[in-house]
């Protein structure tokens, strides 16, 4: 197969993510000033040397034997995605989670495998210590079966421990769950967790944002935990140390502005240790009974009825152009439905010279208020 007779934009984007040294917020900078991945892959130097954060290095892979060699392994990635069932997203894709959109560090591309909606209404992940103890398991249960009610996607790492806890009981309640994995989606790491992963990709699916083949590197975990992080509404550590990965996961999640409870354990216990002090400390709300969480992610329909959390505010398509509507989406599922310029401008996937003007006539609509600082919220 040749790349001709390969969807052509994807190919591209694939490609784009494959070079040396450029990462995800370099690819967006070339997207923005690009237009498309294409463009961007057959920009003279000239005028990738104009780009901010171009360097000569970048210049040279871009236009040289780098771009012969990242198109063929897109190529490559392209064929065996279709062969293997996995989808391939990039940040511009109508099927990337929108809560990823929102942090800044997200990955430019995605690789899943699975039959569940990424964007699900609710999301919560669940993480902690690999050497988890009967009563971190117990709890690990206890806390899926209080889901239920709600059928959220449950998201974990698939590690051992706590991890593969959470995906069991929630393939035992009828939830779905994504693994996030940080290797490619060929490479099943624990492999003694494989049996269960293949039960995933069924009832939820299989994440990552390395490429095929990818082996599991210690420094792909610290980034797996910020996916985990982003694609949830709340994050709940179960049982966890003085350090670790779960504790990694817990402070990325409050700097994405997420909701944090941890499960109190026993002051003696090692395991229980991360717990503790995230509750002593005021960084986690303490989880006790699914009532916790429920309040804590406005998931608790009697909250609601009564008046306690506003209502998110709803828009007609029909009553605005595509570019305002695209612009209004992006403030609907941001925090606090505010964003900055530049953000809503390539979320949007717009330029930002368009996008102020498009605020600017949705501002003597009321349809939102600038703030300090290029910000933007819904009214």
């Amino acid at each position: 197969m040749s790349i001709s007779t390969l969807n052509d934009t994807l190919l591209y984007e694939v490609a784009l993510t494959l070079f040396p040294g450029i990462g995800p917020q370099l690819t967006r900078q070339l997207m923005s000033y690009g237009g498309s991945a294409k463009n961007v892959l057959h920009l003279p130097p000239g005028k990738l040397r104009k780009i901010p954060g171009v360097g000569p290095t970048t210049v040279a892979n871009l236009t040289g034997a780098e771009r012969t060699l990242a198109l063929r392994k897109a190529e490559n990635a392209l064929k065996k995605a279709e062969q293997d069932g996995v989808q391939l997203l990039f940040y511009t894709s109508k099927s990337y989670p929108s809560r990823l959109k929102q942090i800044p560090d997200a990955p430019a591309l995605l690789y899943y495998q699975g039959t569940s909606d990424l964007n699900q209404a609710k999301t919560v992940a669940l993480v902690g210590t690999r050497q988890a103890t009967d009563y971190g398991r117990e709890q690990t249960e206890r806390i899926v079966k209080g889901l239920v009610p709600h059928q959220p996607l449950v998201i974990s790492g698939l590690a051992y421990g706590i991890d593969i806890t959470a995906h069991r009981a929630a393939l035992q309640e009828g939830l779905s769950t994504i693994g996030v994995m940080a290797t490619g989606l060929d490479i099943i790491y624990p492999h003694a967790h494989r049996k269960t992963a293949e039960k995933m990709r069924e009832q939820g699916g299989l994440l990552t944002e390395f490429a095929f083949g990818t082996q599991p590197d210690r420094y792909n975990f610290p980034a797996r935990n910020r996916i985990i992080a982003g694609l949830a509404d709340g994050v709940v550590v179960v049982e966890a140390n003085h350090k670790g990965g779960a504790l990694i996961t817990a402070e990325i999640a409050l700097s994405y502005n997420k909701d944090l409870l941890a499960v109190p354990g026993n002051l003696s216990n090692p395991t229980s240790a991360g717990c503790n002090h995230l509750i002593k400390s005021n960084k986690a709300a303490l989880y006790a009974e699914p009532k916790d969480l429920e309040e804590l992610l406005n998931w608790d329909e009697a909250l609601h009825q009564h008046g306690k959390f506003a209502p998110t505010p709803t828009y007609d398509a029909a009553d605005f152009t595509g570019e305002e509507f695209a612009i209004i989406t992006v403030l609907q599922t941001a925090t606090n439905r505010e964003e900055h310029l530049d953000n809503l401008a390539w979320k949007a996937q717009l330029p930002v010279h368009q996008v102020a003007s498009f605020l600017l006539g949705l501002e003597f609509r009321n349809v939102v208020k600038s703030l300090p600082g290029k910000k933007y919220v819904l009214i």
